[in-house]
């Protein structure tokens, strides 16, 4: 009911619902009564010459059966949820039970993560069950942005490389992965100047990772580099404390090439990594980020 912007909304469901069971009782009450229709306890109907209608009264075991659905959906409409914003005597909510289902759960698993919350990422990273723990944390809440084999695509960074906008260490890892981040660049397009001038930017971003590119629109586009140094820094290597890309690595999170480079002065853009703090406890991100550090770490992971 939180969806109506009225309180009378939950009033209406309520009545409607409680009306509805009086209704049935009615309905019964009404479809019980015997009638006499007849000499022959008939309705007066007849069809294919011999085919008559009897007014018998409704099964014993049916009404009964209809009485027990009525009584049981006004105890459990006593007990739950239903009748409008009436949270019930239970006071019974999904979330609340997903809630507590899911603190039993950690419960359950508190001595298993134990042993592996005092380790560094070295000794997770060697170690084949936090391995296989942590591998299956990231299927279950990380693959569906950063692919299975967690090599991401156009605007889900890859976790294999070394290209870290916020640092790759363990504990900026589940840093990120507790607090999530947002990374925004803003449109620079009119700071930037003219058409010509977002091209010829784009043409030095380009040139900043030895791409292919027009050297005169670059040297061009240089000097109005100097608003972008501001995130990017003046040699273009980014900032991690700031979270802005290097654009020095051939690393393209969101597209490669001049039209890609002008779409993003233009018209900016937003990212977003969701927090994962509600819905994993401190120790699974531990042994998580653990994982996600040795993605990345081909000579630790070889070791292993």
């Amino acid at each position: 009911m939180s969806d109506f912007f009225n309180a009378g909304w939950s009033v209406y469901v309520a009545a409607i619902t409680i009306v509805g069971l009086i209704a049935c009782l009615i309905l019964l009450f009404i479809a019980s009564r015997r009638r006499v229709m007849a000499d022959d306890n008939t309705t007066g109907h007849v069809w294919d010459e011999d085919l008559r209608e009897l007014n018998n009264p409704l099964p014993r075991w049916w009404a009964g059966l209809f009485i027990v659905t009525v009584a049981f959906a006004a105890i459990y409409l006593a007990l739950y949820p239903g009748l409008g914003t009436n949270p019930g005597t239970l006071k019974w909510t999904s979330t609340g039970q997903h809630a507590n289902e899911m603190e039993k759960a950690r419960a359950q698993m508190a001595p298993l993560y134990a042993k592996f919350v005092s380790l560094p990422a070295e000794a997770l990273a060697k170690d084949p069950q936090a391995m296989a723990i942590g591998e299956r944390l990231f299927a279950n809440n990380c693959a569906q942005c950063h692919g299975s084999d967690a090599r991401g695509s156009k605007g889900f960074p890859n976790l294999t490389d070394n290209d870290w906008l916020h640092g790759g260490t363990h504990e900026k890892i589940k840093e990120t992965i507790t607090g999530g981040r947002q990374g925004v660049m803003p449109p620079m397009a009119a700071a930037v100047g003219s058409a010509e001038d977002v091209k010829n930017v784009a043409q030095y971003v380009l040139s900043l990772s030895g791409s292919p590119h027009n050297e005169v629109a670059a040297q061009l586009g240089k000097p109005k580099f100097v608003v972008c140094a501001a995130c990017h820094g003046a040699d273009g290597k980014g900032m991690q404390a700031i979270g802005s890309p290097n654009l020095t690595d051939k690393i393209w999170l969101h597209g490669y090439g001049e039209q890609a480079i002008i779409a993003m002065i233009e018209h900016g853009k937003i990212n977003v990594m969701p927090a994962q703090a509600s819905r994993l406890s401190p120790e699974q991100i531990h042994v998580l980020g653990a994982y996600v550090w040795s993605l990345s770490q081909t000579s630790t992971v070889a070791a292993r």
